[in-house]
């Protein structure tokens, strides 16, 4: 009877008002119960029935009550909600929609859903993929939750979920962006081609590359020095920068790489076919040619400019490897013509490597991991492919026009889009070199270390350690690369300029600097010029694209390896990350990640020692692991559903056994 009464409203009203308030986030649990997290050393426990009116991450005031002796938190007022667009799979109850989030904490909630305008009830089935959006919140005056699904991403049973689902999630493109029905150069009338269809320039790709954006060429000269070309597809001629095209690029930034297939930044008819350097086809291009010295040296004779090229040659990284590395290949015999251009080319590649070696920072060898894919979707086997003596080539090649670029930009126009990189943090550097001192680095004084030579240097000593342990540690304490539109070190790669423009068909800051090229060679203003908001950009585009290309990973393996749990298969593991919880390790054979938990490395916590700052995983105080140690381990969980990988040691540490106490007489 007193449900509606008023004064009993207003009186528990009062009643909350003089009690304490806390603001907090939620941390939902495997259970009906939560905590409200005030910070890292404070939190409160949410009971059940107040658990129904909140979700995982959002941030709340809540009232705090003593009950029994004990605080609890009553979520009161929502600050802002974790969830507003998400994805989930449908839940028929009795017949009613209701959409579970894909998310690991928030799986257990299973919400009351309808439907947008243009969608119908009867198109979903259960565990069906959808989008959705949170539209009512219980401490938003609602009574419960409640989702608007927007829009129907695939079949439950589909097995392309894992790229559709995750491209979804990131809110990227699922397809090509549309073409237009006639493609149209727009060359400044002022820009003269020159006629280069008779230089046997080369591609190296894979064997099924179609959007071929790079050919090469190079001459050995009688002094040692070589003369390379690098000849790159022009997009920028046939996309203007006030085009619809031009924003469409702009709005994808790259094009996205994912396992098994990629979703290109331009149509597929330009890409793929107009732009592509198809072999003996000609095709407009940007171009550099330099002079390499005999020692790898980049001269300053550095010549940017338009022209019309044709390659001579479509070859493959593993045929070019094979005549590199062998002397021929099975599956190619080059004409005397373009074994020469290809032989050139290599030396070319061994003197900038071994300049780079000794005067700026080469990363080491890690193989790429490659899904192999069935028509349906179904992974066949994953390879790790090392890269071989023609991917190197080609990589020495696109770092030495890269580095052309930076200086021409930086030269003449004092802008662009330039790849940058300030070594290590500022608040880190005093712990950097401690840590360097106590491992018997010397020479390695702050202002060494906070110069692109002496950063170099200190790059170079740790690749020359036994292991990669100390790189591991101080990896942690360098900055992220960055994209700027002004010119700056890149203290990673050892370089003082660099501006990428060799992959205009898939990145959009290419495409600007392609522009501002095509200034340099015309002597004119740029038709664009690179905002601030540019690197801005393109960097959040990147890590969107990191992000879905390790989620469609992290489900491929999961997928794939569930039957090495029962098999208990062994595999090679390198540490990567180390903490009080256990040690996240990569698989050598195939690249995924897995999760070491310490329970199954000593099952007695009071023994073990973990230090994420050290590295190290200690037992009474004794280093048992660290950061890039390699161990043989077996999985024993894998969750398709959270796409996690769990394994253990196949070597695990035994409790001590307490001595038996001696019988008395």
């Amino acid at each position: 009877m007193f449900a509606d009464n008023p004064l009993l409203a207003q009186l528990k009203q009062q009643i909350k008002e003089t009690l304490p308030t806390k603001e907090g986030t939620i941390k939902g649990t495997d259970k009906k119960f939560g905590f409200l997290e005030v910070d890292s050393k404070t939190s409160f426990f949410i009971p059940p029935p107040y658990m129904k009116k909140v979700m995982h991450g959002d941030k709340v005031v809540a009232v705090i009550r003593t009950e029994n002796d004990k605080e609890l938190a009553e979520p009161d007022t929502l600050i802002e909600q974790s969830v507003t667009r998400f994805i989930g799979r449908v839940k028929l109850f009795k017949g009613r929609l209701n959409v579970v989030p894909d998310h690991p904490q928030l799986r257990k909630l299973s919400l009351k859903a309808k439907t947008a305008r243009g969608l119908k009830r009867d198109e979903f089935e259960e565990g069906d993929w959808v989008v959705a959006n949170l539209i009512q919140h219980p401490l938003k005056g609602a009574d419960n939750f409640l989702v608007e699904i927007t829009e129907k991403i695939t079949d439950a049973n589909d097995k392309i979920a894992p790229w559709w689902v995750t491209l979804a999630e990131n809110d990227l493109p699922n397809s090509e962006p549309a073409g237009i029905d006639e493609w149209t150069m727009h060359d400044d009338a002022d820009l003269i081609r020159e006629d280069l269809t008779s230089v046997p320039f080369v591609t190296i790709d894979g064997e099924s590359t179609k959007d071929m954006d790079d050919a090469l060429f190079a001459k050995a000269n009688e002094d040692g020095s070589f003369e390379l070309s690098i000849a790159i597809a022009d997009p920028t001629s046939y996309i203007t920068p006030d085009s619809d095209m031009d924003k469409v690029a702009r709005e994808r930034g790259f094009t996205i790489y994912l396992p098994g297939r990629n979703i290109p930044m331009l149509p597929r008819d330009l890409a793929d076919n107009l732009c592509s350097l198809i072999e003996n086809e000609e095709r407009p291009a940007l171009c550099c040619t330099t002079k390499i010295l005999a020692d790898g040296t980049i001269s300053d004779e550095i010549r940017f400019f338009a022209a019309n090229i044709k390659s001579h040659a479509r070859l493959a990284y593993d045929n070019v490897s094979d005549f590199l590395e062998n002397g021929s290949s099975e599956k190619w015999q080059p004409s005397e013509e373009i074994a020469k251009v290809v032989t050139d080319l290599a030396s070319v590649a061994k003197a900038r490597g071994q300049w780079r070696e000794t005067n700026a920072v080469l990363f080491p060898d890690r193989p790429d991991y490659r899904f192999e894919l069935s028509e349906d979707n179904d992974v066949i086997a994953i390879h790790a492919d090392m890269r071989r003596s023609a991917n190197k080539l080609v990589e020495e090649c696109m770092i030495s026009a890269n580095i052309c670029a930076g200086r021409v930009l930086s030269e003449k126009l004092g802008f662009g889009v330039f790849n940058t990189h300030s070594g290590i943090k500022e608040d880190k550097l005093e712990g950097v070199l401690e840590l360097l001192a106590k491992h018997g680095a010397e020479g390695f004084d702050a202002e060494a270390v906070s110069s692109i030579e002496g950063f170099s240097a200190l790059r170079r000593w740790l690749n020359e350690q036994e292991t990669q342990y100390l790189d591991n540690r101080i990896r942690k304490h360098q900055t992220y690369s960055e994209i700027s539109n002004k010119p700056a070190p890149h203290f990673a790669m050892g370089l003082d300029l660099y501006a990428t423009w060799t992959s205009p068909i898939r990145k959009y800051g290419d495409m600007i600097n392609h522009r501002l090229l095509k200034a340099v060679i015309l002597n004119k203003e740029p038709v664009q010029t690179p905002d601030d908001a540019v690197g801005e950009e393109m960097a959040l585009h990147r890590k969107h694209h990191k992000i879905a290309e390790r989620k469609v990973s992290d489900w491929l393996y999961a997928r794939t390896l569930q039957k090495d749990v029962e098999a208990k298969t062994k595999f090679t593991a390198e540490i990567f990350d180390i903490s009080r919880g256990g040690m996240r390790v990569r698989f050598l054979e195939n690249g995924a990640s897995a999760f070491i938990p310490s329970p199954l490395i000593m099952d007695n916590k009071e023994r073990v020692q973990a230090s994420n700052d050290e590295g190290t995983f200690s037992i009474d105080n004794e280093v048992v692991y660290k950061l890039a140690d390699v161990l043989e381990v077996n999985l024993v969980e894998v969750d398709v559903e959270k796409r996690n990988l769990v394994a253990k040691p196949v070597e695990v540490f035994a409790d001590l056994v307490k001595p038996e106490k001696e019988e008395t007489a």
